[in-house]
């Protein structure tokens, strides 16, 4: 067989386990270093490193209560223009105990509001839902769609978001963790309503198996997977 006819075989990539690659840090382009440390700082957020190596570098790192990932800004950290940082999200168990939090801190925050029919952007304010923001909490508080949005005194904008029932995929239902103590109180609370219900179905009867029940509640809400009925 001549060498024009002969194929061959298609060489196969050799396919791995991914490696485990975790989203430590948001750079966030400010004007005024000390302003920024100030506003991050009153938020409650945990700072972690003021660093500054000579009088052209500077770089503070703070990160949210219960973030795997933090943020960091300081001077020549990022060529980017302050306040462009835009989108940013923070997701949290319970959007009104969220906002008043900021609204006691003295930050100046939207009113909670949600998506119009699954359709998000808007070109008053670029990436933040501008025009077609809908007042209120999403009507049948579904999860990922209720939100309230605050800037820094630059202007990067963030948002928080109302998550209680993840997605299915999105977290290992054999790794449940919760990162703070709120997170665990809301937990609790939506599965005692869950339960009240359950109770309900099956004739008023007191539950006496009701700490599994809440922690199958619990695990599988939080891992996407069905509810107990």
């Amino acid at each position: 067989m001549s060498n024009a006819m002969r194929s061959d075989p298609p060489i196969e990539t050799p396919r791995t386990q991914p490696v485990d690659t975790k989203l430590e840090v948001v750079v966030i382009p400010v004007s005024d270093v000390d302003r920024a440390k100030r506003f991050y700082d009153g938020l409650g957020w945990r700072l972690d490193a003021d660093l500054a190596n000579d009088a052209d570098f500077r770089v503070i790192q703070f990160t949210p209560p219960g973030s795997g990932c933090a943020i960091i800004f300081g001077k020549n950290v990022t060529a980017a223009a302050p306040g462009s940082a835009q989108g940013l999200y923070l997701v949290v168990s319970d959007i009104e105990a969220a906002r008043r939090d900021l609204i006691a801190r003295g930050v100046e925050v939207s009113e909670v509001f949600h998506d119009a029919a699954g359709v998000y952007a808007g070109k008053d304010e670029p990436y933040l839902f501008g025009r077609l923001r809908i007042a209120g909490r999403d009507p049948d508080h579904r999860s990922y769609r209720s939100f309230t949005s605050f800037k820094d005194p630059d202007g990067n904008g963030w948002l928080f978001q109302e998550v209680t029932t993840r997605l299915p995929g999105r977290i290992d239902g054999d790794g449940t963790t919760f990162t703070t103590s709120t997170d665990l109180a809301s937990a609790m609370r939506r599965a005692a309503t869950a339960h009240c219900e359950h109770e309900k179905r099956n004739g008023g009867k007191h539950d006496d198996n009701w700490p599994d029940w809440y922690a199958e509640y619990m695990v599988s809400e939080q891992a996407g997977k069905q509810l107990p009925l």
